[in-house]
């Protein structure tokens, strides 16, 4: 499959500058920041008037008015049905085409994410072939890259349909952002023995096996969760509540043990010296593990690019986020995921359920 050209003139980006916990102290920093590494990009910042303010005057950035905000703890109803003027909303708005054109190219918010998801469904509606959309997202492995993990919580249940789904979504992602084309993919289970897992993970790989006969996947079979580290798949799929247990697990670990090297080479005088004679290592390993690099989860398998941020994003995790939705809109990620889904839907079989479309899930 030829892949699609990059755009050729400015990629434009819609920002909700009131979402996370933080709002505009970090976002408008970081779209400053971002802007300035970025002479081609232009930006629609999203939010209320007098916060947006700031940015009054800036080069290539148009100012959205929002009058609502929806906060980290509002409930998915509140948002899709009640903030109908709400900054998040409004963002999605921007990358949903009309008549074949969208003002924007992709969408950021470090919104709650739950009503990110379940708005950007029922604005954008799913492409054909995708039954539900996923999270996407990079994890540090000892390749010195990075493994994209998929789903992290947007399908707490799903068929074994579902996860085929998420591998070609994944494979589009990774070949859009990182330029393989043909990137391996694993499925997440209790072990690498094709028998074990359960029914629904058996079936998965049952598909996997037949879309990668097909050329459609290149599937290397299950891994199990340390393989995520390793590298052993440049793709890992799972569903969403193993794949958002993992990702907090590793945020947790990563803390942890940066918390314990600062605390163990603090402790005497001849720590101290350790820790001035290894602190070119140190500072390489707190850059590998630091979450913030990695910020920027894809919402894939809708109508339009949606990336969620961390809720807690400092600027320069924002930035990042800004950054890897830059280069998804650029390189055409939602062109290569519909060019995939097509290719690929000789693989599936004839009984997958019906699309549980983005009004049903919203009801």
């Amino acid at each position: 499959m030829t892949a699609p050209l990059p755009l050729s003139g400015p990629v434009r980006l819609a920002v909700d500058c009131m979402g996370g916990d933080h709002g505009p102290s970090v976002t408008l920093p970081a779209c400053r920041a971002f802007l300035a590494a970025h002479p081609e990009a232009e930006l629609l910042l999203v939010g209320r008037a007098e916060a947006l303010a700031p940015a009054a005057g800036w080069a290539r950035c148009t100012l959205v008015e929002a009058r609502e905000v929806v906060a980290m703890d509002d409930p998915v109803e509140v948002a899709l049905r009640k903030k109908r003027d709400s900054s998040l909303r409004v963002a999605i708005n921007q990358v949903k085409a009309t008549d074949g054109v969208a003002a924007a190219h992709a969408c950021v918010s470090a919104g709650n994410t739950g009503a990110l998801m379940a708005v950007a469904r029922y604005v954008l509606k799913t492409l054909e072939g995708i039954d539900r959309p996923a999270i996407a997202t990079v994890m540090p492995n000892q390749l010195d890259g990075h493994t994209t993990v998929l789903d992290l919580g947007a399908n707490v249940d799903c068929t074994a349909e579902h996860l085929l789904q998420f591998a070609v979504m994944g494979s589009a992602l990774v070949a859009a952002v990182e330029g393989r084309e043909n990137p391996s993919v694993g499925l997440l289970n209790i072990g690498e023995e094709a028998i074990k897992g359960s029914d629904t993970i058996k079936r998965a790989g049952e598909l996997l096996r037949e879309a990668a006969a097909g050329g459609h996947l290149n599937f290397v079979g299950n891994v199990e969760g340390n393989d995520i580290f390793t590298g052993k798949a440049e793709i890992v799929v799972c569903d969403g509540f193993v794949g958002n247990v993992a990702l907090k697990t590793a945020e947790g670990l990563a803390s942890m043990l940066s918390s314990f090297i600062r605390q163990e080479f603090t402790r005497t005088w001849y720590s101290k010296l350790a820790a001035l004679v290894a602190m070119p290592v140190l500072k390489h390993f707190k850059q590998r593990v630091d979450h913030r690099r990695y910020n920027g989860a894809a919402l894939l398998g809708l109508r339009g690019l949606v990336f969620k941020s961390h809720g807690s994003a400092d600027a320069f995790a924002f930035e990042q986020a800004l950054n890897r939705a830059y280069d998804a809109a650029r390189n055409r990620l939602l062109d290569r995921v519909h060019d995939r889904i097509l290719e690929t839907l000789q693989a599936l079989p004839s009984d997958a359920p019906a699309s549980d479309g983005p009004v049903a899930q919203a009801a």
